[in-house]
């Protein structure tokens, strides 16, 4: 146990002060005060017992055990008087109490109040001093032997895993690369979209290359003082070379390693300072000293070129959103301490979820859980599993919502209208499950589910899904001879989709080109607007291609037969 003897002291003698102060108060403290010729009257009815004279103050006790105090002052009869009245007289030296009590209260305590007040200022300004000498020091945090996850943890990236893997046997082992004249990687840049599994890749090496692992954002390297975020890079690596082999990891390196020279209005001299001391550290590297640099992004496309190139950044590992297997791995991962019904599937889950990151899929098994545990069952069935995918993409439901008889018929006539068009069309995918209840934004929807993962879509597959989005719209004109606002985000994406056919995928009759490019701002990490490299008059064409396509799905959605759509044309 550690004793802050520093401490002890001063409170030691705070507190020898306050009994130096308070014990003159308290040795009269059951003393009654009274007044000279109350004393006077006392010693004339001989009710006095013994008086103690101390210069001008006089204390004594009656005979009734009462003590009391007072005050005399030019009384020269007032000793024969006691004599003559048989009261017990002791005398004190005057000045002794006094002396004293004047020395404690006009130099010991000021000397004591200004000592304790230049021990507090003092302190305050050697941890002023500290905190500023430390703004420079590392805030990594070294996670070796603190980390229970392991490879078997993570599924749905094998890919990367086996990446990693090797990273870890280099480290663990590097005698047999060093055999056949292999350097170890510098640095190896973990790149995809939120919630792939970057940084529970890092945390799964940090379980098991069982060496020092040293981790740090790349907001942490940024700070209001200028030349900061360099000293803190040069930490972070002494720290790392002290104990190799090691790992450094740097989550969300975007935040110092942006592209030089982009910003608007002038760039930013820190931030480069810090990227230029990264540089140089990475580039510096002894080859025996081992050790590797692992950073992950979801922006690569705004770092900085210098720290892509060989020799920094040597190995650039996607991680993709993972496909239908993958995802079905990932649910057992997250289902493993979850007691599941024998009801639930998760290969439909599994296929249900296209599109959906490692951290998706974590947090609707956990969205399932918490339904299942609002209405006290003890396991979680697959309805709490539909319902946590629906809440999840859609938004929760929205029961107290009042909708009158005439809107539900609507609504309910339009999802199946796209129901039907997705039963009937050949490459439509098949629907998994059809409701009018509101969710979230919409009124209704209707899902359908792919049999499996799609990389490549070709045109007729588009015109079908466009064909699909407008079943809901050609419904509700069709029975209803009205149309209704309800059709609004169906027809945005058909239009945005048939735009892309147009402008992007070179499927219309304007040939196989693309028209117009996104201009994108590095600095600001997204795009501001689109360079229309075209002329107006492509500019109609475009737009009539797009009416086309829009016109002839819509056509081939209400269909020429009952029940059949027809193909437009």
């Amino acid at each position: 146990m550690n004793v802050n003897w520093r401490g002890l002291v001063f409170w030691g003698l705070v507190l020898l002060m306050a009994i130096l102060i308070f014990a003159p108060m308290f040795k009269t403290e059951n003393a009654h005060e009274i007044s000279f010729s109350d004393f006077l009257t006392l010693v004339d009815s001989q009710k006095l017992q013994e008086v103690t004279i101390a210069g001008d103050m006089v204390s004594g006790k009656l005979k009734n055990g009462t003590l009391f105090h007072t005050r005399a002052l030019n009384y020269p009869n007032l000793v024969p008087n006691l004599r003559e009245k048989g009261v017990n007289i002791k005398v004190e030296a005057p000045m002794e109490s006094g002396w004293a009590w004047a020395l404690l209260s006009q130099i010991v305590l000021p000397l004591a109040f200004f000592g304790i007040l230049w021990w507090l200022l003092m302190r305050q300004a050697q941890s002023a001093n500290s905190t500023a000498m430390s703004f420079g020091k590392s805030p990594a945090r070294a996670l070796s032997g603190k980390v229970d996850v392991t490879f078997a943890d993570v599924a749905g990236v094998d890919e990367a895993k086996e990446e990693l893997k090797e990273i870890v046997d280099f480290l663990k082992t590097p005698g047999k690369f060093q055999k056949l004249g292999a350097k170890i990687p510098k640095g190896l840049l973990l790149m995809g979209a939120p919630g792939t599994g970057k940084t529970l890749l890092a945390r799964a090496i940090a379980g098991e290359a069982g060496v020092p692992f040293f981790s740090i954002s790349g907001s942490d390297f940024v700070e209001m003082f200028v030349g900061v975020g360099a000293s803190r890079v040069r930490s972070v690596f002494q720290q790392a070379k002290k104990q190799t082999p090691s790992i450094i990891f740097m989550d969300e390196i975007d935040a110092v390693g942006r592209h030089r020279g982009a910003g608007l209005g002038g760039g930013h001299d820190e931030r480069e300072q810090t990227l230029n001391q990264l540089l140089v550290e990475m580039d510096g590297f002894d080859p025996k000293t081992n050790i590797i640099v692992i950073a992950a992004t979801n922006r690569p496309d705004i770092l900085d070129p210098a720290l892509l190139r060989p020799g920094r950044f040597d190995r650039q590992v996607v991680l993709d959103k993972p496909d239908l297997k993958g995802r079905e791995d990932i649910l057992k991962i997250h289902a493993k301490n979850k007691p599941l019904a024998k009801d639930v599937d998760l290969k439909i889950v599994a296929r249900r979820t296209p599109g959906f990151t490692g951290a998706d899929l974590e947090n609707l098994l956990n969205e399932a859980a918490i339904l299942a545990a609002r209405t006290d069952k003890t396991e979680i069935n697959m309805e709490e599993v539909e319902e946590a995918a629906d809440r999840v993409m859609a938004g929760p439901e929205k029961k107290s919502r009042v909708i009158s008889e005439k809107e539900r018929k609507i609504i309910a006539y339009h999802e199946v209208g796209h129901a039907l068009l997705s039963n009937l069309l050949p490459n439509a995918d098949p629907v998994h499950k059809i409701s009018i209840l509101p969710r979230g934004l919409a009124l209704g929807y209707t899902l359908a589910l792919p049999l499996e993962d799609k990389y490549l879509v070709s045109k007729s597959e588009i015109l079908d899904q466009i064909t699909v989005m407008l079943g809901g719209r050609a419904a509700e004109e069709m029975k209803f001879s009205e149309i209704t606002s309800g059709a609004h985000n169906d027809l945005e994406r058909a239009t945005n989709l048939a735009k892309k056919m147009v402008t992007e995928y070179g499927m219309s009759e304007l040939g196989p080109r693309t028209f117009g490019h996104k201009d994108r701002q590095i600095f600001l990490g997204r795009d501001i607007g689109e360079d229309k490299d075209y002329s107006e008059e492509t500019a109609d064409q475009i737009d009539t291609q797009v009416k086309e396509i829009i016109d002839g799905c819509y056509k081939k959605a209400q269909g020429n037969a009952p029940g059949k759509p027809q193909p437009a044309g």
